[in-house]
């Protein structure tokens, strides 16, 4: 009995770390049981998945009035080019709602490791444990980008992370477009006022949102873009996210790789020209 409840406690730890910590019954359903009843049910019309389309609830970000999400953009905007300073922008963002990311998490998580260090990582979204602790990459996904600053010599001290959205998505989902554009003048400020020599995508997500792609990361990973706004011009490289290496362990391989490539390239901006 005591071995059962030791395993039901470690899938439990498990589920968690994964990020299903949110219940959405009261009791598991057994979607392979018999229907209780047979009986055709009242004619509808059909559902945006039905009839090929995505499901309500993915559709619904874009669905909202395009004028007040430009006037939400524009105010964040406004907001984020009025700090003068890192300590200004994070608070400038304690005390901005229009991201609804805001109302469900627990702390703002801004960023983590040394500004001045040059190098910058930028993630997709807090998880739970980083919600929590109001700190990016502390759960599993952060000892494993751990490792992989080790690896090149480097860590928090020697690096700057943060994320495309400053609160958790419910669920650990994906943030939305909405999500993000209401983020990015934050995120771009964020990136003006710490000046890096250079930044590192860390999947998918922060990639469309930073290089203004749709290109899947895996066609994208290792290979040197440019961040151009600002006035900057910073040499960029997308990865994996260390969450996605831990679901394909053989994907470590080319984040090797791609890390390699940022180390060589931080040691030839060291080497005078």
């Amino acid at each position: 009995m005591m071995e059962d409840r030791d395993a039901l406690l470690a899938l439990l730890r498990w589920q968690v770390e994964m990020g299903a910590d949110e219940a959405i019954g009261d009791a598991p359903v057994n979607r392979l049981a018999e229907p209780v009843s047979r009986e055709p049910a009242e004619p509808r019309s059909p559902t945006p998945a039905a009839s090929g389309g995505m499901p309500e609830r993915a559709r619904a970000p874009s669905s909202l009035p395009l004028e007040p999400v430009q006037e939400s953009v524009s105010a964040a905007r406004r907001i984020a080019d009025a700090c003068a300073t890192l300590e200004d922008l994070r608070a400038a963002l304690g005390e901005f709602d229009q991201c609804t990311l805001k109302a469900t998490a627990t702390n703002l998580v801004f960023a983590d490791g040394n500004p001045a260090s040059g190098l910058m990582f930028i993630g997709e979204a807090p998880g739970a444990d980083e919600d929590r602790q109001g700190t990016p990459f502390v759960g599993q996904s952060g000892k494993l980008l751990d490792k992989m600053l080790a690896a090149i010599g480097r860590d928090r001290r020697s690096a700057y992370i943060t994320n495309i959205t400053f609160w958790r998505p419910p669920g650990n989902r994906a943030p939305t477009t909405l999500e993000a554009e209401l983020c990015l003048p934050f995120l771009e400020r964020h990136i003006q006022l710490v000046q890096p020599r250079l930044i590192v995508l860390l999947g998918k997500s922060a990639a469309a949102t930073i290089l203004e792609t749709q290109e899947g990361i895996t066609r994208i990973r290792g290979k040197w873009r440019s961040y151009g706004k600002n006035g900057l011009d910073v040499p960029v490289l997308p990865t994996y996210h260390p969450a996605y290496l831990l679901r394909q362990p053989s994907a470590k391989r080319d984040a090797w790789q791609d890390f390699l490539k940022v180390k060589t390239r931080l040691e030839s901006l060291d080497t005078p020209q």
